[in-house]
């Protein structure tokens, strides 16, 4: 990925980099996103089996960034299922063990909208919330979608929530055969506040790997439950059925991370529950509500 001489900033997309308007990313900023998740340089792989591989990098700038990419085979899986699948936030509902709350807020153009997302954190970390400008684009068989952070007016950092920065977070889905295919997933996000090295150890170590297998199963078990949920109902695909009120970029602006609080966790211990693979923030294998 490109980056200008003159910024001192991590690698990111370019709506956040360089720019303090918000914007819809465009052509460059997809094919800058693809070749860093097919790069193998600067990377240290930390965990591979069961055909899926987890990396991380370290951003020497700022230590409290990190960069994470996970990689794993889909048999059974269309590329075009697993795109569904990110898509639908009502089945997200079903199968994100990790999810609080997530909700559209507005479209902004025909593949591009904001969102809310909040998440557990592994106990006792604070939860985080974030707003996101997403966007996606089909490649032929290959699909990409991709968010940065963005500040809506009405929808403030909360009080009960730690509001996180994602500085560039998403996913290229590439078909491998008819019923087949390759997903990776790159984040690079702010927490806002010092993490333990547990969390960052555990993320790539055993939370990344569990999050992506889960994700698989909801894949495999999407066709039948969408058969019952709306069948035809796929606004990503056809932007005509989209219920979403317009929104003008100009009502959106760069959420830049040095505007919120950092929160200092970077000495809190891992909770008995988590050790022992309790429920705070890995979710249940039990995947019955994926009907």
């Amino acid at each position: 990925m490109e980056k200008s001489a003159a910024s001192t900033e991590p690698q990111g997309p370019r709506p956040v980099l360089g720019r303090d308007s918000v914007q819809v990313p465009d052509d460059q900023d997809f094919r800058s996103f693809r070749s860093e998740c097919e790069a193998e340089a600067g990377w240290n792989l930390t965990y591979s089996k069961a055909g899926v591989s987890v990396w991380v990098q370290a951003v020497e700038m700022d230590r409290t960034l990190h960069k994470i990419k996970c990689r794993m085979e889909c048999r059974d899986v269309p590329a075009e299922t697993l795109y569904d699948v990110l898509h639908d936030i009502e089945y997200r509902k079903k199968w994100d063990s990790n999810v609080i709350e997530t909700f559209d807020i507005a479209r902004l153009t025909v593949n591009a909208d904001v969102g809310y997302y909040s998440w557990r954190c592994p106990k006792p970390l604070k939860n985080r919330d974030v707003i996101t400008l997403r966007s996606w684009l089909p490649m032929g068989t290959d699909y990409i979608i991709m968010n940065y952070s963005v500040k809506h007016p009405k929808y403030p950092p909360r009080k009960d929530l730690v509001r996180a920065v994602s500085i560039q977070t998403g996913y290229l889905i590439q078909s491998t055969g008819p019923k087949s295919c390759v997903i990776t997933y790159l984040a690079q996000v702010d927490p806002k506040g010092s993490l333990p090295k547990w969390v960052v150890n555990k993320s790539s170590q055993f939370l990344a790997p569990k999050a992506m297998k889960k994700m698989y199963k909801a894949c495999v078990k999407y066709p039948e439950w969408k058969q019952k949920h709306q069948p035809h109902f796929k606004p990503w695909l056809h932007p005509e059925q989209s219920p979403l009120p317009s929104l003008a970029l100009s009502e959106l602006s760069v959420q830049h991370a040095d505007s919120l609080e950092n929160i200092d966790e970077s000495a809190v211990a891992e909770s008995r529950e988590e050790r022992s693979g309790g429920a705070g923030g890995e979710g249940s294998d039990d995947d019955t509500s994926l009907t």
